[in-house]
């Protein structure tokens, strides 16, 4: 089994910066792509960010600028640094990743972790 822990989430005012981390853990043989999702209320999910195992990212227009996706692949970890933060980034984020299970397999399974409380607010 693989799990997904992210942490780092909490209550910060407008124009102030916050980390998330996100550690991966369980039956991991090599993990390809990583990414943060984030759901506000009557909103649907969207992709914020993402890195592939090589380094390459790609981001939302809306955080483009402002936040920076990044990975430790010794940790299994992987991180958004999130800065100038809006009230209209007030979500649950949440953590994705393609992982490889096995040596002789090059199966890609996804797994997300349980998402933790951003909340930008004055």
């Amino acid at each position: 089994q693989v799990q997904l822990v992210e942490s780092g989430g909490g209550l910060v005012q407008p124009g102030r910066s916050l980390r998330l981390s996100c550690a991966a853990s369980g039956s991991i043989f090599s993990i390809n792509a990583m990414s943060w999702y984030r759901q506000a209320p009557g909103n649907q999910r969207e992709l914020v960010a993402r890195i592939t195992s090589g380094g390459s990212t790609n981001y939302a227009d809306s955080v483009k600028g402002r936040f920076t996706i990044s990975r430790d692949n010794a940790k299994n970890t992987v991180y958004l640094q999130m800065n100038s933060l809006k009230p209209e980034d007030t979500a649950v984020y949440i953590c994705n990743a393609g992982v490889r299970t096995r040596a002789w397999s090059t199966n890609e399974f996804r797994y997300w972790g349980q998402g933790t409380q951003v909340t930008v607010s004055s």
